[in-house]
């Protein structure tokens, strides 16, 4: 069992916990549910933007403790300051030391969209996502069937969310594409081995639809980079670790945005 199977049997355990504890119409009746939200697209097409997407992450299966010293709100509103075109916050708590009230905090304090950074195998996660104060999703071709895709994007696109589809090869992005989408991201990590190469996003450039926008994620710790991928045709770049792993993400990130 490979570590996104061992994400995914837990997270199934937590689902079922959630539904025993608060129930969709509960979900539905939450503040954060009934607000209006703000679009990917719109703002990763801002060119006062920079299209980076910048992460809250405390802690990963592969690099483990990367920075719990920091707070989601001094992080998120430096990020924002910085340029960002939206946040990601993790709310995965036994694999990435995440928590909702992560998500909760970063919304409170920030007007650009808000991606939840989790492991959806259930359309109650989309649901709960929206109550969070979420405007993004992730649906991660690798654990999901299309079946499953379709089905939660459809809901997400109803409930006003925009979606990520995540993929790491052309197979799951052959077979993972509907027209619920909004954008896909290449993940340049291979899930088996953790190893990380930019090729990965150069060679499925080319080859995801162009109704579609483009988000390359991971491995991306130079601005160089980000110059190469917006070169091949990407719209956005996920970037977590490079500044999670100094002592102030945001104004990282700042120095960043500089030597763009």
């Amino acid at each position: 069992m490979n570590i996104l199977d061992q994400i995914v049997a837990r997270k199934k355990e937590e689902v079922a916990s959630a539904k025993a504890k608060t129930s969709l119409r509960e979900l539905e009746n939450k503040l954060g549910f009934n607000r209006e939200t703000y679009s990917l697209k719109t703002f990763l097409t801002d060119h006062k933007k920079t299209g980076i997407i910048a992460e809250f992450k405390r802690k990963s299966p592969s690099k483990g403790i990367i920075n719990d010293q920091v707070t989601v709100e001094e992080v998120t509103t430096g990020y924002a300051a910085a340029g960002a075109s939206a946040l990601s916050v993790l709310t995965d708590h036994d694999f990435f030391m995440g928590h909702d009230d992560d998500l909760i905090a970063a919304r409170a304090v920030n007007k650009i969209p808000i991606l939840r950074k989790d492991f959806m195998i259930d359309e109650y996660q989309i649901v709960e996502a929206k109550a969070l104060g979420a405007d993004i999703v992730l649906l991660i071709a690798a654990c999901l069937t299309p079946q499953e895709i379709l089905g939660f994007a459809k809901l997400a696109k109803s409930l006003g969310l925009s979606t990520l589809l995540e993929v790491h090869n052309r197979e799951e992005l052959d077979r993972s594409l509907n027209p619920y989408l909004d954008v896909v991201g290449v993940n340049n990590r291979n899930l088996k081995d953790f190893s990380v190469s930019i090729e990965t996003s150069i060679t499925l450039a080319e080859v995801i639809p162009s109704e579609f926008l483009k988000i390359s994620e991971s491995a991306i710790s130079k601005p160089e980079t980000i110059k190469l991928l917006k070169s091949v045709g990407f719209n956005g770049f996920l970037i977590g670790e490079n500044f999670m792993r100094t002592a102030n993400p945001g104004l990282a990130m700042a120095d960043f945005v500089k030597a763009l």
